[in-house]
């Protein structure tokens, strides 16, 4: 990988034959864990700045109608998250001469807050061609960290690394976007104007033409709108939202001329607002369904038709297909898909489940697929023997889908590439609850064009959630689960257990379908905070954690939503046997101790009466009680030597499931339940809280980030 320094370009055809399609990421971590920036791209012509408004991805636009641009979001690593953009450099527009990879910060927040920010770029099958650090950010809210230009037919990257104390609206209004006047406030209030709106923190601009004025008017938000529904409360089925804005039609009209800001709420697809009502005699009658789940006799029948359904949904509703196929480094262009292909290979034919083909400008982009349901693990000789069908034949890629959880340095299955061999596949994963949540965000909360691909995801989902599909994501535990929690029950496990490692792995796979889960209900990303130094050895990682769980018998980790600073900590004592759900609060700064108290239980009046109140002083643990016994005396709060209370810590606790499965009586179902309780009947409820909060900054959490 070619690590650049700021200032320094190179064409990205000498790094590696496939860069028609490319994946850059944005990473940055955060001593607290609550570091986060919404990325932003902007497509720019020969003057330097964006065509019209269509030309500028944020997440509120996250993808081009022709595929050539998409914001994947953000996916968890080993040092944290990192927000992933796939750019098919073959479909961008002839005119559109560069490529602005950017972030932003919101709510007083700025770079200089955050550690180890970096960009890195890949090529199609994966591999990392080049990164760029930068190390000099101080109280930058915007920053521009690179740019791919055309340069003699041929794309090249630069590595920026450009700063803006104005944020958001200053970078923009530098390449031809005016911040129109937003209903709610916020960074967007005021229209920025004039090239002095743009003034970047560090003199100098990278690019290779001066910046003319602004020309284009567009309403840029600042912040993510948060969803409204918690996993508890959430319809079945939303109601009718808000059609999307068309274009601001004061673009191009004189300065002075009045502009409307276009409306930021998230496009979501319009579902009736209620049930129709039902024409069967009874509630035995059941309705007929596009994708039935009968009582299959074999496993194999599961993936069969798994297979199928998935297949032949992805190739019908183009948003969903790209959605799935864009972060393997498929281009975005006529997909079809196929089933049960018979592939010569040695002596007898080989038949992957499935295969998926993009055809764009001539070209194919061909990936194998192999099914596992019901928990059946994959093989590692059945998926070798695609990567070598797939290298002969030419093709990109070979997709694995189970219901396991892929892990970084925990790889599924072990397989050998050829380094003399010229082509290079890529092997990619998905999980079956990763395909649920992709479908479930494009239904609920972002929006598909077409009445009868909605129907089609609908159905799609019905069919993975039925309990006869075989599709429901991480179910079980591993066989180490019960040694493990007898052995820290009698305490006979030593540190160095490779059985508690394995407890480990699963417990973060968990963690990451709980997050899966919850972010699909509530139409924003959710991602286990993670607190690993940068760099730091996945496996030495774990083992310290499962020494840990040998030593506390808890196994622990934190979770945040996508927007939000709420870190949601999970604890699962495995001695007690309960599952521990809290997150911190922080009291507001200058209001009278017993007011704060008070309005604390006014807000939780709703919540649980077996809800723990815990008060935060500094240095020592607080007066704390539940609230079936403080709501009648709010003053228990409050510290008797009058020390001053930084927030409250509020908790709730369940039994733990003892079985390592998802049945009722298990582990897992126990963690998903505690997880819905709590948000719904808590979290979803502390934002009047929250609000009056001065400051960003978090309360002290005893919760350990999970990695």
């Amino acid at each position: 990988m070619q690590e650049l320094p700021k200032g320094a370009n190179i064409g990205l055809a000498s790094l590696s034959e496939d860069t028609g399609s490319v994946v850059v990421g944005l990473s940055w971590s955060s001593a607290a864990g609550d570091g986060d920036a919404d990325v932003s791209v902007l497509l720019l012509d020969g003057s330097g700045k964006v065509r019209s408004e269509a030309d500028f991805y944020f997440y509120n636009h996250p993808a081009a109608e022709d595929g050539s641009v998409q914001l994947l979001g953000k996916v968890p690593t080993e040092d944290g998250s990192e927000d992933r953009i796939s750019l098919d450099l073959t479909a961008i527009p002839a005119e559109v001469e560069k490529i602005l990879v950017a972030a932003s910060q919101y709510g007083g927040s700025s770079f200089g807050d955050l550690n180890d920010l970096r960009l890195s770029l890949a090529d199609r099958s994966g591999e990392e061609l080049l990164g760029f650090s930068i190390t000099d950010a101080t109280v930058e809210t915007a920053f521009i960290f690179g740019e791919l230009y055309r340069r003699n037919d041929e794309w090249k990257f630069r590595a920026v690394g450009q700063g803006y104390e104005t944020g958001l609206s200053g970078l923009a209004t530098d390449f031809g976007i005016d911040i129109a006047e937003d209903e709610e406030g916020g960074e967007a209030a005021g229209e920025a104007s004039g090239p002095s709106a743009g003034k970047p923190a560090a003199e100098g601009r990278s690019g290779d033409d001066p910046v003319p004025p602004p020309a284009v008017a567009v309403g840029i938000p600042t912040q993510p709108t948060a969803a409204t529904h918690s996993p508890a409360t959430a319809p079945e089925a939303a109601a009718p939202a808000e059609a999307p804005t068309p274009p601001d039609s004061s673009v191009g009209q004189p300065s002075g001329t009045r502009r409307r800001a276009t409306r930021t709420a998230k496009k979501k697809v319009t579902l009736p607002r209620t049930a129709k009502k039902s024409l069967a005699e009874n509630e035995s009658w059941k309705p007929a369904r596009l994708f039935p789940v009968p009582s299959y006799k074999s496993d194999r029948e599961r993936e069969v038709r798994a297979t199928s359904v998935l297949l032949s949904v992805m190739a019908e509703v183009p948003e969903f297909g790209r959605r799935l196929t864009a972060g393997f480094g498929a281009p975005a262009g006529r997909m079809q898909t196929f089933t049960e292909v018979s592939l010569p290979h040695g002596d007898t034919p080989k038949r992957p489940d499935g295969v998926i083909r993009v055809e764009r400008a001539g070209k194919l982009w061909t990936a194998l697929v192999e099914t596992k349901t019901n928990g059946n693990p994959l093989k590692s000789e059945q998926v070798q023997n695609y990567m070598d069908i797939a290298a002969r034949r030419g093709y990109e890629a070979v997709v694995t889908l189970s219901n396991d959880v892929a892990l970084e340095g925990t790889p599924l299955v072990e397989v050998k590439t050829d380094g003399r061999r010229k082509h290079k596949v890529s092997l990619w994963h998905l999980s079956w609850a990763e395909v649920a949540h992709q479908a479930q965000m494009l239904i609920r909360h972002e929006g598909v064009g077409n009445a009868a691909h909605v129907w089609l995801l609908q159905e799609l989902l019905h069919y993975l959630q039925h309990e006869n599909s075989g599709c429901h994501g991480f179910q079980n535990m591993g066989a180490s689960w019960v040694p493990v929690r007898n052995g820290i029950d009698d305490e006979t496990l030593g540190q160095g257990d490779p059985r508690a490692v394995e407890v480990v792995e699963s417990w973060e796979r968990l963690i990451r379908q709980v997050c899966l889960r919850l972010g699909g209900e509530l139409g924003q990303k959710a991602l286990p905070v993670q607190r690993a130094q940068r760099g730091s050895d996945p496996k030495s990682r774990r083992a310290a954690l499962a020494d840990r769980l040998c030593e506390e018998g808890k196994l622990v980790a934190e979770l945040r939503i996508d927007g939000t600073q709420t870190v949601l900590s999970i604890t699962a004592d495995l001695r007690t046997g309960k599952i521990r759900t809290s997150v911190d609060v922080l009291a507001p700064s200058g209001g009278y101790p017993l007011a704060v108290a008070k309005r604390l239980l006014r807000v939780l009046d709703a919540a649980p009466a077996d809800l723990h109140v815990e008060t935060l002083i500094e240095g020592r643990t607080g007066p704390r009680g539940t609230l079936e016994r403080l709501r009648p005396e709010p003053a228990d709060l409050l510290p008797k030597d009058g020390a001053a209370m930084t927030g409250f810590r509020l908790s709730l606790f369940k039994g733990m499931g003892n079985t390592r499965g998802a049945a009722e009586s298990g582990f897992i179902r126990s963690v998903d339940d505690a997880v819905d309780r709590f948000y719904g009947s808590v979290v979803a409820h502390i934002g009047p809280f929250e609000q009056r909060r001065p400051s960003r900054s978090r309360g002290s959490s005893e919760a350990v980030g999970v990695g």
